[in-house]
């Protein structure tokens, strides 16, 4: 049985009004879906390139930006 999701913990609401899942969700459910989701800690694993690479670049320019 899966336990229910919490907010702010498991996920937020972005900008624009949709459902983000957080590491932590990602983590508790121990691998990639290959959606490519924002905060994937598993290096996006399972998304097909170039798509990949895309989204590595991009999570690499965000950090430098913080």
């Amino acid at each position: 049985m899966q336990k229910p999701l919490k907010e702010t913990i498991d996920f937020y609401y972005n900008e624009q009004g949709y459902m983000v899942f957080t590491e932590h969700y990602h983590l508790e459910r121990g691998y990639c879906c290959g959606n490519g989701c924002k905060h994937c800690p598993y290096g996006y694993d399972k998304v097909p390139e170039p798509r990949r690479t895309t989204l590595l670049t991009n999570r690499l320019n965000r950090d430098k930006e913080k």
